[in-house]
């Protein structure tokens, strides 16, 4: 099946510190893996599967357009960024990898970096504590969202990142 994007460029220029100037198929890759990895976390596979099938057929309309439009794309926003920012200045070309500098600005320091990604990630947070109160609030117009069985993935009901543990 293919992957519909529950965002688009615009609604990420727009929301972000991403510049309209930034070419899409730098971030685009790291939108698809945001919504594979975390909207679907959070929405659990049928959920998931459900709006991809609407989005891909013939639109999306009710509670389901007021899911994706007011909770998902903002988590979806900065998610993205979560995932984007550590690679943000980095290539990789036939000759190599390699680092991009600008002629009127300095790179940010790796502490710099972590300190952006942790504050979308709170961001992200906050809309997905959002979404998860606003589905535990609607499940009669969600009932998707408690239908996964066996290999599915059940959504993720607490919100908060709290790290890895080793």
């Amino acid at each position: 099946m293919a992957t519909a994007l529950f965002i688009n460029r615009t609604d990420l220029v727009k929301n972000s510190i991403i510049d309209g100037n930034v070419d899409t198929n730098k971030f685009i890759q790291f939108v698809k893996i945001a919504q594979e990895i975390h909207i679907r976390n959070y929405t659990g596979s049928k959920l998931y599967d459900k709006l991809q099938s609407d989005i891909l057929g013939s639109g999306l309309s009710g509670a389901y357009q007021t899911l994706v439009n007011t909770y998902i794309a903002p988590m979806l926003i900065h998610f993205a960024l979560v995932e984007y920012l550590p690679y943000a200045a980095y290539q990789l070309k036939n000759g190599g990898l390699f680092k991009h500098t600008s002629e009127n600005g300095e790179t940010p320091t790796k502490d710099e970096i972590d300190f952006l990604v942790n504050k979308e990630r709170n961001l992200a947070e906050y809309y997905t504590t959002r979404m998860i109160d606003y589905i535990t609030f609607n499940q009669s117009s969600f009932p998707e969202y408690n239908t996964n069985v066996n290999e599915d993935i059940y959504p993720d009901k607490d919100s908060l990142f709290n790290g890895f543990v080793l």
